[in-house]
């Protein structure tokens, strides 16, 4: 699990293979993932909206942006977490995933961004 801190707000991420919905004769894969983001500063923050850079093996790149996560935007108090689950395709069996959430301070309407650490989607297979 890749974890990385800004600003005191931790997420961490974890991507997994899903070969019961992918379908590589087609050159479709499908990854899943998890992302935990926990607020280890001193203000009640909130995620405001995301934007995620995706690359295959090619090196095409795509960005992807939205309000929230899974249709949320979660408001966090110091000391607590959001954990929600995810999937991604790709048209290659390996590439990575790297992105920024737009967030709040609750207090004083201040907005900051947190990186979301780097990770690889990867069929098991290809590290054979």
């Amino acid at each position: 699990m890749k974890a990385l801190t800004t600003a005191g707000i931790t997420v961490r991420a974890e991507a997994f293979y899903l070969p019961e919905h992918s379908k590589p004769q087609e050159n479709r894969y499908l990854f899943g993932y998890r992302i935990a983001i926990e607020n280890g500063s001193k203000h009640t923050v909130q995620l405001i909206s995301r934007r995620w850079l995706i690359r295959n093996a090619l090196g095409m790149r795509r960005e992807v942006e939205g309000l929230g996560v899974v249709g949320q935007q979660p408001i966090l108090a110091p000391g607590y977490a959001f954990e929600y689950s995810s999937y991604c395709d790709l048209d290659t069996d390996i590439g990575a995933m790297v992105g920024i959430y737009f967030m709040k301070r609750i207090d004083d309407g201040a907005w900051f961004t947190v990186q979301i650490p780097q990770f690889m989607l990867v069929v098991p297979a290809r590290l054979n």
